[in-house]
């Protein structure tokens, strides 16, 4: 598992793709996020270094009126202005799960995504697999080479 630790800066980061500023709390830092046209509304924890389990880790935590999702051992992410959307990730073992948080209170949610899908030949792919290897392709960077 790759170290990783949100400081000031990420959540700044984060701050200005999402377009919200960030509530500062005990041990998190949320994001309400509004979409009054579509009727969405989300809101985003990060929780940096806090103890999960025996180990500590990046916890980030959304909620929306319909679900709760959950990415535990958050290890690293990948801010896009241009998208409006953040890419939050975890690896473990050769298997990536990633969240994506979008500036219109929208979210999608992979898990066990095997790391090699990322960096493979789409076209080679089940239509109903490759857009969790698209969507969490750019943050292939941030996973170490070894397995």
């Amino acid at each position: 598992m790759k170290e990783f630790n949100f400081t000031e800066q990420d959540i700044k980061t984060i701050s200005k793709v999402l377009g919200v500023a960030p509530i500062k709390r005990a041990e998190n830092y949320r994001f309400v996020l509004e979409n009054s046209q579509e009727k969405r509304r989300l809101s985003l924890e990060i929780y940096p270094d806090i103890p999960i389990g025996k180990d500590r880790g990046n916890l980030i935590s959304i909620y929306t009126m319909n679900s709760h999702i959950q990415l535990h051992f958050c290890t690293g992410y990948v801010p896009s202005e241009s998208l409006g959307e953040v890419i939050f990730i975890g690896e473990y073992q050769g298997r990536v799960s990633g969240v994506i948080v979008e500036k219109e209170a929208g979210c999608s949610f992979y898990a066990n995504v095997e790391k090699k899908i990322l960096s493979g030949d789409f076209t080679q792919l089940a239509p109903e697999v490759v857009l969790s290897g698209i969507a969490l392709s750019v943050a292939e960077h941030l996973i170490p080479d070894s397995e």
